[in-house]
């Protein structure tokens, strides 16, 4: 299993429609395929993959070094696969912007719709706050999430690809998460980090942050105004 991080340079604008509309063609004939040979589960475990999923995207026939390959291959197999969500037992929510806050709006209605249990469609919801959280706020790598898509199965099976963004570089760097490979949402819940760009990077995620993600608990648990009082002391003696 290779989950973790890759990085891309940073492209504004959009695909152009005509090449959108052949990519969602493709990406919706490549997953039947996939899934009727291998089963949903294979294809989950594909996405999670950032080589695949780089190279899915350049079959589909996007840039192969922009940061607009995870947004657009994202939307390309959400609308592609519209329609096909039950006979494949795979859904495709969120996306990028104001789209990615409503995914537990798209995964509860799914849920529903595909008639997954209520306990399997909370733990689906949790899954999707806590990996962007944990991206977003565990992780200080400079990179703000903007992009959340979070692909599952009927069995409640998981798979997220989620991007932020680094103006100031002028770079983008993706993140995957499988379920079946997840045994702590805090604590290394990526199976690999994969990164081009050198940046000082906060990785509460750690194993060896252990220690500072404890103190850190208890540090706003004891008394937080105090804390502040002693925080700006340290800046001024600084």
């Amino acid at each position: 299993m290779k989950t973790g991080i890759a990085n891309l340079p940073l492209h504004y604008g959009s695909a152009p429609r005509w090449l959108f509309d052949r990519m969602k063609k493709l990406a919706r004939e490549i997953t039947h395929i996939i899934v009727w040979e291998y089963g949903p589960e294979e294809f989950l475990l594909r996405l999670s993959d950032p080589f695949w999923f780089q190279a899915f995207g350049c079959v589909l026939g996007f840039d192969w070094h922009s940061s607009g390959v995870t947004t657009t291959v994202g939307g390309a197999l959400k609308e592609g696969l519209k329609g096909s969500e039950k006979s494949l037992g795979i859904v495709v929510a969120g996306g990028k912007g104001a789209t990615s806050r409503k995914t537990p709006e798209h995964i509860q209605t799914w849920a529903e719709r595909l008639q997954v249990d209520s306990e399997t469609a909370s733990k689906l919801i949790y899954a999707s706050k806590m990996s962007a959280k944990v991206d977003n706020t565990a992780v200080q790598d400079g990179f703000q999430l903007y992009h959340h898509n979070f692909i599952f199965t009927k069995s409640g099976l998981w798979t997220v690809v989620q991007q932020g963004m680094n103006p100031d570089l002028r770079s983008a760097r993706r993140y995957h998460w499988f379920s079946s490979s997840l045994k702590d949402f805090v604590e290394e819940p990526h199976s690999g980090i994969i990164s081009q760009k050198k940046v000082k990077t906060l990785d509460l995620t750690a194993k060896r942050s252990r220690q500072t993600r404890e103190t850190s608990v208890e540090l706003v648990k004891d008394n937080f105004p105090e804390l502040i009082k002693d925080v700006k002391k340290l800046s001024e003696g600084s």
